[in-house]
């Protein structure tokens, strides 16, 4: 390609790569930044009089193009593995031990710093980058490759003409995500959490122009692709691609023992809050390939490599409160109100309680100094309390004994550990039930979110779920954030929900114990809803997958003068009372490409929810199942799909990807 370039853009090109790579790799510019600056200006200018020299390699072609409309999927060549875990020095020796044990004891290990982003892979041809893809479910990933050539830390062509595919990590350094949270502040938009966050949502914006301002970086330290005769250790493969001008991180060492390797966790223990960037752990790689290959991967992961996790990030907090909540079913959920607490990245007010149980067995009291830890570094969790902190002040906390909501008594059933309203006419249940009658696995009315529910309820719009079919357009366009374009739709979408087939009202109306399978099993078999209401206990108990719970309890609620005075109003209404979806006894003599077969859904789908997919594969007579084994005959992978698709290829079953899926739904 640069046979065609006149030699000054040529050296533009090779000054203002070199000077980029001391910049934000080596991060030691060797030039002040208005030289650099001074320098892409001019590039910018004989691109401008003569078009026919800009390339896709050029400086100038960091963002470009027009915004996507969806990522396209990229199939792996070599599928990129997950990491084991492990989280103390005794599984770490363990480890140890069992590679020995393969091996024998001539072992030396690389330590890396587990970067906490977004894992990537980067394809070059001839030394010009050509795709880069997201990790996905190891199989199948996305194309990211406009946003990934914004990243300034990544060369767009390498000083030799070589293939190469290399793997590594997209991360958001703090600074960049200071930089990013501060602007988002000031406009009034949300914070993200965490720097791993705001890399992953950059990487996956269709704008590239969007990404570029985000300031990502990356750091390799693997490949798929590349030549194994040249380079037989790890060690060697990282001095390779660093040779090449790619970025490396610098931090990673070569470890003769398992003693040196906890030293060197240990120091960035120490280290990891100075670091420019986020880690969450420590990688340990057998450095020798060929003992790589002799030790081999599970379905999973591979045995040569393990990830050493820090420790979940603990605080301590005050707990200034214990504030009760009544769910949909009447479970009564105690939460813990907490003086506002930074943990692993973000702010942390409340914590989950679970029930009355948790709180005594910790002796948990009103003022108390807490340890705070958020789960998985997700979830947060009151770990225990500083007793030795009490001065005297902290109060016992009692449970309440009746409903905050609506003041009945609360009670405990079938010697639930939780304590239960069981108020039909309770407002917390009610405005639950509500917000779970209109989810999109029930009716699925668009535009009807958790905040319109409750300001409908609370000016008294609606008081049950028959009263959202009677709702105006004066209603809802009086209500705040509700412009005439939404009100219009909304609308729309309440009206369609009135032909769903009879199984979606069934879940919606929220009968204790029938899910969304049982209600789709019991619509197959009874049809309309009058055949279900007049149905005795023998009757449904015959129904395959219902048992004695889920008979009593739908025999109860029909009982109810309320409820069928509510089937009677949703009747008028003109929402659906019959089951529209197909036979089940025909549904075996489909000639679809799903009839008969037994099928796993794994990983996150994008294009539809895993209810939906589920409904569609067994509208067209096929079985999904929870697991995989050697009768299932298909397995759909999403993004992320981990053990049940290791399990799948192992087993030779055939996999689909997301979209392959949806073009056999069309057909």
């Amino acid at each position: 390609m640069e046979e065609r370039l006149p030699q000054r853009v040529i050296d533009l090109h090779r000054q203002l790569n070199q000077y980029s790579y001391e910049y934000y790799v080596e991060d030691n510019p060797s030039v002040p930044d208005s030289e650099y600056d001074r320098l892409l200006n001019e590039l910018i200018a004989l691109e401008q009089a003569h078009p026919e020299w800009i390339t896709p390699d050029s400086p100038t072609q960091r963002v470009g193009g027009e915004p996507l409309k969806a990522f396209s999927k990229v199939m792996h060549e070599i599928p990129m593995l997950s990491l084991g875990d492990v989280f103390s020095e005794d599984e770490l020796l363990d480890f140890d031990r069992r590679v020995r044990q393969a091996v024998g004891d001539e072992v030396v290990y690389v330590c890396e710093l587990k970067i906490d982003g977004l894992a990537i892979s980067l394809t070059y041809e001839k030394g010009r980058f050509v795709l880069g893809a997201t990790r996905g479910n190891g199989v199948i990933g996305e194309d990211i490759t406009n946003n990934l050539r914004t990243v300034r830390s990544l060369p767009l062509v390498l000083p030799e003409p070589v293939d190469i595919e290399v793997r590594g990590e997209a991360y958001m350094p703090k600074k960049s995500f200071n930089h990013l949270n501060e602007e988002r502040r000031l406009a009034g938009e949300p914070l993200f959490a965490n720097p791993r966050n705001a890399a992953a949502g950059s990487l996956r914006q269709l704008d590239p122009k969007i990404t570029a301002k985000r300031r990502l970086s990356v750091f390799l330290y693997s490949a798929g692709r590349f030549d194994r005769e040249k380079i037989k250790t790890h060690h060697g493969l990282l001095e390779e691609i660093r040779r090449l001008g790619l970025p490396v991180n610098p931090e990673s060492r070569r470890c003769k023992t398992i003693r040196e390797v906890f030293d060197y966790i240990k120091e960035y223990t120490e280290k990891r809050d100075a670091l420019p960037y986020g880690i969450d752990g420590i990688v340990v790689k057998v450095d020798s390939m060929a003992q790589q290959q002799q030790l081999g991967a599970t379905v999973k992961s591979p045995r040569w490599m393990i990830a050493y996790k820090f420790p979940a990030e603990e605080v301590v907090s005050t707990l200034e409160a214990i504030e009760v909540s009544i769910g949909r079913t009447g479970a009564a959920t105690p939460t813990a109100v907490l003086t506002p607490v930074s943990v692993a990245g973000t702010t942390v007010k409340r914590a989950s309680l679970h029930n009355e149980d948790l709180i005594r067995e910790k002796d948990l009291r009103i003022g108390d100094r807490v340890v705070i830890r958020k789960a998985g570094d997700i979830i947060p969790e009151v770990v225990n309390v500083l007793t030795e902190q009490r001065t005297g002040k902290e109060t016992p906390y009692v449970m309440p004994t009746h409903c905050p909501e609506c003041g009945s008594a609360l009670v405990r059933l079938d010697e639930e550990v939780a304590l239960r309203c069981i108020n039909p006419k309770c407002p917390a249940l009610i405005r639950e039930g509500l917000i779970h009658f209109v989810s999109r696995a029930a009716m699925n009315i668009d535009g009807l979110g958790e905040k319109v529910i409750t300001q409908l309820f609370e000016k008294s719009l609606i008081v049950d779920v028959a009263d959202l079919y009677k709702l105006d357009r004066h209603d809802l366009i009086s209500m705040e954030r509700m412009g005439e374009k939404s009100t219009d739709n909304l609308l729309r979408a309440i009206e369609r929900s009135k032909e769903n087939s009879l199984e979606h009202l069934l879940f919606g109306l929220g009968i204790r114990y029938i899910g969304s399978k049982a209600a789709r099993l019991l619509a197959q078999a009874f049809k309309t809803m009058d055949e279900l209401m007049s149905a005795d206990k023998e009757a449904l108990l015959s129904v395959d997958e219902i048992g004695e719970k889920m008979a009593d309890s739908l025999i109860t609620y029909f009982s109810k003068p309320e409820v069928r005075g509510l089937i009677g109003e949703l009747k008028s209404a003109g929402v659906n009372m019959t089951y529209l979806g197909p036979d089940p006894e025909l549904a075996v003599q489909s000639d679809s490409p799903f009839n008969g077969k037994t099928i796993v859904l794994t990983g996150k789908l994008t294009l539809m929810t895993r209810n939906e997919a589920k409904e569609a594969i067994e509208k067209r007579g096929g079985k999904v199942t929870g697991s995989v084994s050697a009768s299932t005959d298909l397995v759909i992978a999403g993004e992320a799909a981990g053990s049940k698709l290791r399990k799948a290829q192992t087993l030779q079953i055939e996999i689909w990807d997301e979209a392959r899926f949806a073009e056999m739904l069309k057909e």
